[in-house]
C-alpha cells in the first residue's frame, strides 16, 4: 500500500502506594528518573498520582510492542525505587480524586482555573493510539468514516467498572467522568481538511481554546502530527490488549484506504448514531448489544466485533498484526479488564484485591 500506517502509543498509569492500595503523588520523581532514559517519553500528567509514556514512531506492531513493554517495564523499576508499584486500568477502584495533588504547571494552571472540578475531578487512565498517514487531508478523510467502529473497539477495552469505592454498573465509567469536559466524544462529520481548520481557528480566533490539543475528541486529526489519534479506549491491563487495539485501529486505517482506492468508502454515520453505540459499549461491554445502523438492527456485541474481525482481514497479513489481533478472540472468551475486575471483587469483596489483580497483570510481558 502506498500509505505506511506508522504507530505511536500513549498510555497513562496510576502511581499507587502498594501498602494502603491508594493512588499516591510520586514528587514527579519517576518522570525524572525516567526521563534520563527516554527524554520526553515519560510525562507528568494533571494529576500527580498519574505517569504518561509514550513510544516513537513505529514501523509495525511488533516494534510498538517492544517499545510499549520497556516503557512499562521502566516506569515499574523506578516507581519499585521510591517504594511504589504502578496499575493499568482506566480509572482507581477506590481512591478519592479530592485527596490528590494536581501537578504544578501553567497548562493545567489554566485547565483547572476554566474547567474548575470538572478538571480536578478528572482522575482517568486512558490508551492514545495513533496512526500515520501521507497527508492530512487523507486522514481527516478517513477519520470520518472510522468514527462507526469506534464502539465496537472501545466494548472491548472497558476497564473501569469502579469509581470511588462504588460498583457504578458501567463497565466504563472513565468515559462518564471525562464527559464533563467540553469538546469530548464522538465528533462530528468534516467535509475536508479545511473545512477541520476552519473549525479550530474560530474557536482560537474567539478564545474558546489556545491551541488544538484542547479538542479532547474520542478520535482527532492531530494538531501537528500527520496521524489519526484515537482516543477512546480505557487504559488496558495487559499489553496483549493493548497491542490487540492497536492493530485493530491500524487495521481499520488501512482497509478504508484500501477501499478508498478502489473508489469506495465505508458510509458516514451521524454523531448522534455513533453516540448511541458508544453508551452501550460503556454500559455493558461486550455482554450488550449493539446497533448495525446498516440493517437497523441490535446485534449481539461479540457478534458485531467478529464482524468486525472479518471487514480487516484482507489487510491484516499485510500489516503483519496477525498475532496481535488474534488476542481480540481471547478477550471475547474470557472477558474484558472490566469483567475481569468485577469478578475479583464479586469473589473478594475487596477493593483492596481489585487493586493487586490490577497491579499484578500490569507488568505481565513487560520487559527490557
Amino acid at each position: 500500500m502506498m500509505n505506511d500506517f506508522t504507530l505511536g502509543i500513549e498510555e497513562e498509569y496510576m502511581v499507587i502506594d502498594p501498602v494502603t492500595r491508594e493512588l499516591t503523588s510520586h514528587d514527579q520523581k519517576i518522570v525524572e528518573a525516567a526521563q534520563k532514559i527516554y527524554h520526553d517519553q515519560v510525562k507528568a500528567e494533571m494529576h500527580q498520582a498519574v505517569v504518561e509514556v509514550g513510544t516513537g514512531i513505529c514501523r509495525n506492531t511488533e516494534q510498538a510492542r517492544k517499545e510499549i513493554s520497556q516503557l512499562r517495564y521502566t516506569v515499574a523499576q523506578l516507581a519499585g525505587e521510591s517504594g511504589l508499584v504502578i496499575g493499568a486500568a482506566g480509572t482507581h477502584p477506590f481512591s478519592r480524586w479530592e485527596k490528590q495533588l494536581i501537578t504544578e504547571h501553567p497548562r493545567y494552571n489554566e485547565i483547572i482555573n476554566e474547567l474548575q472540578e470538572a478538571a480536578r475531578s478528572n482522575l482517568i487512565f486512558g490508551l492514545h493510539v495513533h496512526v500515520g498517514f501521507q497527508s492530512r487531508e487523507l486522514a481527516i478523510h478517513i477519520a470520518n468514516q472510522v468514527r462507526y467502529f469506534l464502539p465496537h473497539v472501545f466494548a472491548l477495552s472497558t476497564n473501569s467498572p469502579f469509581w470511588e469505592g462504588r460498583n457504578t454498573g458501567y463497565k466504563s465509567y472513565r468515559t462518564k467522568i471525562f464527559d464533563k469536559f467540553p469538546r469530548t466524544g464522538i465528533p462530528g462529520i468534516f467535509n475536508s481538511i479545511e473545512d477541520y481548520d476552519n473549525y479550530v481557528k474560530l474557536l482560537i480566533k474567539t478564545n474558546s481554546i489556545d491551541n488544538a490539543k484542547k479538542i479532547w475528541w474520542d478520535i482527532r486529526v492531530h494538531p501537528f502530527f500527520e496521524t489519526i489519534e484515537f482516543r477512546i479506549c480505557d487504559c488496558p491491563m495487559l499489553i496483549d490488549e493493548t497491542m490487540a487495539f492497536v492493530a485493530l485501529f491500524q487495521a481499520l486505517c488501512a482497509k478504508l484506504y484500501k477501499l478508498r482506492l478502489q473508489n469506495m468508502s465505508f458510509i458516514n454515520y451521524s454523531r448522534a448514531l455513533i453516540n448511541e453505540n458508544k453508551w452501550r459499549a460503556a454500559r455493558y461491554g461486550l455482554d450488550g448489544s449493539l446497533i448495525d445502523f446498516g440493517k437497523e438492527i441490535e446485534v449481539n456485541s461479540r457478534a458485531l466485533i467478529l464482524e468486525l474481525l472479518d471487514f480487516v482481514d484482507d489487510v491484516v497479513d499485510g500489516l503483519g498484526c496477525r498475532n496481535d489481533i488474534n488476542y481480540v478472540h481471547k478477550i471475547l472468551e474470557n472477558g474484558t479488564g472490566a469483567d475481569k475486575q468485577l469478578a475479583v471483587f464479586a469473589e473478594t469483596e475487596s477493593f483492596e484485591s481489585v487493586v493487586d489483580f490490577i497491579t499484578s497483570q500490569t507488568l505481565i510481558g513487560a520487559k527490557m
